[in-house]
């Protein structure tokens, strides 16, 4: 296997894209927008480092998108500072299942369903 990627479908992918990239830094690239479908994106990746998320808007094909608390993005963090600062920006108008804070098994952890109804899990070992 040479990788494994998560791959996010959420409705508002443009909006949603936009927001992640400030939050979590990186680009936007390989943006595949349907005209004939208003614009929506079939595929776009955030591009961070050697890391890659691929994101695409909900279609109709694909059938009803539910969401949950099954599948979850991990981000390791290395610095304090780091995760402090994206917690604080993805946590405004998100589900905090776990809010930042140091755990037993020795990192800063937290755990949220955003605004787009993703899954999170921000974890920094101290």
């Amino acid at each position: 296997m040479k990788s494994i990627h998560p791959y996010i479908m959420v409705e508002n992918c443009k909006e949603a894209m936009e927001f992640y990239e400030e939050v979590l830094g990186g680009e936007i690239k390989n943006v595949q927008a349907l005209e004939e479908h208003g614009g929506k994106y079939m595929h776009a990746e955030l591009h961070m480092s050697d890391q890659i998320i691929h994101f695409s808007d909900v279609f109709q094909d694909y059938g009803k998108i539910t969401q949950g608390n099954n599948v979850y993005v991990l981000l390791e963090f290395e610095e304090k500072e780091e995760i402090k600062k994206v917690y604080e920006s993805i946590q405004e108008g998100a589900e905090v299942g776990v809010e930042l804070q140091e755990t037993f098994w020795g990192a800063l952890h937290a755990n949220l369903i955003d605004r787009y109804g993703i899954g999170w899990m921000l974890n920094c070992q101290l």
